[in-house]
């Protein structure tokens, strides 16, 4: 009965996206710490800002050639591969040989690109750090070096999470970035005592080595072997270099939309790109448990339903997939809205985080949270284009909304009354735009998707959101009458029993609009409980 529940969790979007989910939370609540650990030692300050800009040239070579683009591209070429032909063997064959042929590819262009910048980061460091100090250029150099390390791996892990995404397992790729941060909180707890901050980078490597282990078991048990070919000329190969080049493009265009962000950062106030960077942080918490699980979840079935041409079933998985995000993300944006305070005091307002950081870190929180909702829907309209082998589209927009971002920036830095904040708003435009212009043009492509069901989905979410908000601050105002609001326990104890009020009262109103998402909640909830009664009554007939 157990081994039923657990396959269909392990094997269908629904479960799929409810193990992703966990894990990212429990990810998600590793990063806390690791975030909490990084403030309490060294404060939104010279190292920290040193620590994020490193990241930076690193994350522009995993991003372009790895993380967005290779995963769009290589999963539906992959999924076709393994649809093709009726022979299972046949199959299964002919997507290992594109396997390792991209694996094997792809990490030597790593080695190489890697490489090249690794020699060139002296030139390259002052260019996205010019408000550096040059002793904070030298260390972020320094680091970089050593970040750099760690694409290697993270560039074989995420070949590992495409086949075990395309056979709908997930676990172990759901677990990978929990290893991740586990591997950078060991370097911050057990190597920066012995290496300073350079024992941050180390960390970065440790997990990115973590990251690719815990998978190899998941995919040497769905069949995969290792071996040495390198076939440029191999259909497949150039069919996801086709789809490749586009998306890299437009990844390396947002990646030069983030480093222009570091730059104005860096000639803010020391620990301006700290605050940015951890603010962001806190807010890609509810993006990755909620948008970015859905959207992986959902993009194989996404992929099955192109390639057999049944529309039917994707407009299904999208409308579902959609309303579920906005269900869940819309009141939470409302809730870091209004706890923005308590949430960056209680995880971070420790040892050298002062609270100048808390009240910094706490608004440029709240201009990200607005826009929440576009950034957790981008994930799975992107997947949609890559679905239909279009990645030229999404590409497009995003360069729309760079532009937007970059100006944005630009203007609101000198406007704001706290420039950081400006950073966070600016972003926020540029995602909602990129949300919207990605919401028409999937419309346009699709002709329909379910649309009144979504809006009228999306009306009903709106009302009990701006009514639980009420409560919340309601909540807020007569807890703090009870309890110390100069302690740490007073802040915590506030948020947190506002929070839970918050929650319960969305979810009382959700019954009372009988919207379709918390039916599907209800109806998984009682067919789980079900299943569970039926295997004790057969186990007790077996006994």
């Amino acid at each position: 009965m157990w081994q039923k529940i657990w396959h269909k969790l392990a094997t269908t979007v629904a479960g799929g996206a409810i193990i992703i989910a966990s894990a990212s939370i429990f990810s998600r609540l590793l990063g806390l710490v690791r975030d909490r650990l990084l403030a309490s030692r060294f404060g939104a300050g010279d190292v920290l800002d040193t620590y994020y800009a490193a990241f930076k040239i690193p994350d522009f070579v995993f991003n372009v050639l790895v993380l967005g683009a290779l995963s769009s591209a290589f999963i539906p070429i992959f999924v076709e591969y393994l649809h093709r032909d009726k022979d299972n063997e046949t199959k299964k064959n002919e997507a290992w040989y594109l396997s390792n042929s991209i694996l094997n590819i792809l990490l030597i262009g790593l080695f190489i690109i890697g490489g090249l910048f690794f020699v060139f980061a002296h030139q390259l460091v002052p260019l996205i750090s010019p408000g550096f100090s040059p002793e904070k250029q030298i260390i972020t150099i320094k680091l970089t070096r050593i970040m750099l390390i760690a694409i290697i791996f993270f560039g074989a892990s995420n070949i590992a999470s495409g086949i075990l995404n395309s056979f709908k397992r997930y676990l172990s790729f759901a677990f990978a970035p929990v290893m991740y941060n586990t591997g950078i909180i060991f370097g911050i707890i057990a190597l920066t005592p012995r290496y300073g901050v350079y024992g941050l980078a180390y960390g970065v490597v440790l997990g990115a080595i973590m990251h690719l282990l815990i998978q190899l078991p998941g995919i040497i048990k769905v069949g995969y072997r290792y071996k040495n070919i390198l076939d440029f000329k191999h259909e497949g190969v150039r069919k996801i270099a086709k789809l490749m080049v586009p998306r890299a493009f437009g990844l390396a265009v947002n990646q030069v939309d983030q480093m222009i962000s570091l730059i104005i950062g860096t000639t803010l106030a020391a620990g301006s790109v700290a605050v940015f960077n951890l603010a962001n942080n806190l807010q890609s918490f509810p993006i990755n448990v909620f948008g970015v699980s859905l959207a992986i979840a959902a993009f194989p079935v996404f992929s099955e339903a192109f390639a057999q041409k049944d529309m039917t079933k994707f407009v299904v998985q999208f409308s579902t997939s959609f309303r579920r995000v906005l269900f869940l993300i819309i009141p939470t944006s409302v809730l870091i809205l209004l706890l923005r305070a308590q949430i960056v005091r209680v995880i971070l307002g420790t040892g050298a985080f002062n609270w100048e950081d808390t009240y910094l870190t706490a608004q440029t929180l709240a201009f990200f949270s607005l826009s929440l909702f576009a950034q957790s829907l981008i994930p799975m309209l992107a997947r949609c284009f890559y679905a239909f082998h279009d990645t030229k589209t999404p590409v497009k927009i995003g360069i729309v909304a760079v532009i937007i971002d970059i100006a944005g920036a630009l203007t609101l830095t000198k406007i704001m009354p706290d420039p950081v904040t400006g950073l966070a708003l600016a972003f926020s435009i540029s995602s909602i735009v990129n949300m919207l212009l990605l919401l028409i043009l999937i419309r346009r492509k699709l002709g329909y998707f379910d649309d009144k069901k979504i809006i009228k989905s999306f009306v009903k979410i709106v009302i009990a959101s701006i009514l639980m908000g009420g409560i919340v601050w309601l909540s807020k105002y007569i807890i703090a009458q009870g309890v110390n609001m100069q302690t740490f326990i007073g802040i915590f104890i506030q948020g947190i029993l506002a929070g839970i009020v918050g929650i319960f009262a969305y979810l009382i109103i959700a019954v009372i609009f009988r919207m379709d998402e918390i039916k599907i909640i209800t109806e998984w909830i009682f067919k789980t409980k079900k299943q569970i009664v039926n295997g004790q009554e057969n186990n007790h007939e077996s006994k």
